[in-house]
């Protein structure tokens, strides 16, 4: 186990660092080279299709129909949800910004344990909910639309629900993979999101210059690292974490997305340095720090240590 979990912490730092420079390229192609709704379709359609083919080259595995449709609902609703509220919110503010929220998912999955699951509550776990929301209200509050971000209070408020969609999806498929494979969980949730995008994209139309005659080669290559990499191999790589580590451990892991996307977004040009966005970044830290440290004082397991 110890090995398994060594593995799963490998697998989680690579996601989260293509995660991290996800954010960068589709800030790049967003929406100049394709609207945000038309990359959510083309993200989750890859997807679904390329994690079906991967799934005829692994060992069957064993699931009931009713659990094949509940991750069906949960792609559907939860993935199909995350990647609709990210990619419309980040086409409105910076990557720096949008990773910020990403961070705060510690938290909301924390709350989300103390609604569901009675997670116990603590003075210190309180505090770190209270400094990491005011974080999110400092990154909310103080940033200003520029050319940067064309609406920076829609895209940050859109990116806010996305973390806390994508927290519900992390508890939810953390509680089907005791039961489910790997490779069901992917191929079903990812058809779900892609049967939620293509319905979607049938009433608002699908706009991808991107993917236009003669290619665009640049353009085009930043898509295919887009589908390639932050979305198939750091899928794959997410129910690894999530089988051996815990939820929120597995949450954790947002610092990195921060971390990459902050680096990255400074060195090209796509944010500006901001003592307030600074701050905010501090706050958030801060605040899940606090929420873990607290978890780990605890005589009880955690939820998702309890299953």
């Amino acid at each position: 186990m110890k090995n398994k979990k060594t593995e799963a912490n490998v697998d989680m730092i690579i996601s989260k660092t293509f995660s991290g420079l996800n954010m960068n390229a589709l800030k790049y192609l967003l929406p100049l080279w394709m609207s945000p709704l038309s990359g959510v379709a083309i993200r989750c359609t890859f997807a679904a299709v390329a994690f079906w083919i991967i799934a005829c080259f692994t060992k069957p595995e064993k699931s009931t129909l009713k659990e094949k449709g509940l991750l069906f609902l949960l792609g559907a609703t939860g993935i199909y949800g995350f990647m609709f509220f990210y990619l419309v919110g980040l086409s409105k503010t910076t990557p720096v910004s949008s990773s910020i929220f990403t961070t705060l998912q510690p938290i909301w999955v924390f709350i989300i344990a103390v609604l569901f699951f009675r997670e116990k509550i603590t003075v210190m776990k309180v505090v770190g909910i209270l400094i990491g929301l005011g974080g999110a209200l400092l990154c909310i509050s103080t940033q200003k639309s520029d050319d940067l971000a064309s609406d920076a209070l829609t895209g940050n408020m859109l990116c806010l629900t996305s973390s806390v969609i994508y927290a519900v999806y992390l508890v939810l498929s953390n509680r089907l993979l005791k039961s489910v494979g790997m490779y069901t969980l992917l191929k079903y949730t990812f058809t779900g999101a892609a049967f939620s995008s293509i319905i979607v994209t049938l009433f608002t139309g699908f706009n991808a210059p991107v993917l236009s005659f003669p290619l665009h080669w640049f353009p085009f290559l930043v898509l295919l690292f887009v589908l390639i990499f932050p979305t198939v191999i750091s899928y794959l790589l997410i129910p690894v974490g999530l089988k051996y580590l815990s939820t929120t451990v597995v949450a954790i892991y947002g610092y990195l997305i921060l971390i990459v996307a902050t680096i990255a977004s400074l060195a090209i040009g796509q944010d500006r340095f901001s003592w307030a966005q600074m701050s905010a970044i501090l706050m958030i830290c801060a605040g899940v720090y606090f929420v873990e440290i607290a978890e780990k004082k605890d005589n009880k397991p955690s939820f998702s240590e309890k299953e």
